[in-house]
């Protein structure tokens, strides 16, 4: 990253508004290892209230917590078939229990929250604390996959420029948190996404890259065919205009939501002080570059060659 961005950092910045003063809202997604999904949602149901409906063996709603609404589950698609019909492997209830049972020494079990308003985002601690005490543990990866803590925000506006403003700002910070994320260390940072193409980089930050909507959900699945990114727009896109994103991507797992999907973040619930918080902190770097379009120009045009 480009050292005239760190002047950006304001890590106590409020995140801003949606139009007509609504609070902006942040969904929060925690992978972790260690307890079946069943036995954490009944850690969670006991610790903050709220009733569990069972999906499949390894998928589970827990409604009415004091932290609204959430799920809990293995994260696979094969284990959950009543979800995917279109599969090319579709198995039956009984075997894909069983296959949940198999993987879980290695595959993710995922916690995702109802939208919350921001200031409760320190409340989600706490949350991680039940994760402990039910037995969840993780140091940031797992075999070559990033344990995922992931931001689904609210953008502030639902139109072009905003998200091209988010976007600009999130590649000229995007080294500064990939190595603050990866703390020096080679496995994190094998497991985290892969960087997008250097030639979308350059095209998003030339100063008058400023497309339609149209222009730049196409420019934006011709170079990130994939929803690994480390701001992975496909869903905030599906949400714009679902027909053109699932024509170019129909077997790609995408759930349309207008939300920036933020997930270069990883989980560390095995370092008994970790907390969300900074890296929360650090998308609010993000937040205020992309509200600055002279600091967007500027630091922008001094990473082009």
């Amino acid at each position: 990253m480009n050292d005239l961005a760190i002047a950006t950092e304001t890590s106590g910045a409020p995140i801003r508004t949606a139009p007509g003063g609504v609070i902006r809202r942040v969904g929060v997604e925690i992978e972790f290892m260690g307890p079946s999904a069943r036995v954490a949602a009944g850690f969670i149901a006991r610790a903050l209230g709220g009733s569990i409906d069972a999906e499949d063996a390894h998928a589970f709603r827990i409604s009415g917590t004091r932290l609204g609404d959430m799920r809990i589950e293995t994260d696979l698609r094969y284990v959950h078939p009543q979800r995917h019909p279109t599969l090319g492997l579709r198995l039956g209830h009984r075997a894909a229990a069983w296959l949940g049972t198999v993987v879980s020494p290695f595959v993710p079990r995922e916690l995702v929250t109802a939208p919350l308003p921001t200031h409760r985002l320190p409340e989600l601690d706490g949350l991680v604390d039940i994760l402990r005490n039910a037995g969840a543990h993780g140091r940031g990866a797992v075999l070559l996959d990033s344990l995922g803590l992931h931001f689904n925000i609210d953008p502030p506006r639902l139109d072009a420029a905003t998200i091209a403003a988010f976007l600009k700002a999130f590649l000229i910070v995007s080294d500064r948190l990939r190595r603050d994320i990866a703390q020096g260390s080679k496995r994190l940072a094998r497991a985290l996404p892969p960087d997008y193409p250097q030639d979308y980089v350059r095209q998003v930050l030339a100063p008058d890259y400023w497309p339609d909507l149209p222009d730049l959900t196409m420019d934006y699945l011709a170079a990130n065919p994939t929803r690994d990114r480390a701001l992975d727009l496909l869903p905030l896109l599906a949400y714009l205009n679902d027909e053109r994103v699932r024509s170019a991507l129909p077997h790609e797992k995408i759930g349309a939501r207008p939300a920036f999907h933020y997930r270069l973040p990883q989980v560390h619930l095995s370092d008994p002080e970790w907390s969300i918080m900074p890296d929360w902190h650090r998308w609010l770097v993000v937040e205020g570059l992309a509200s600055d379009p002279e600091k967007l120009r500027t630091i922008g045009s001094s990473m082009l060659p």
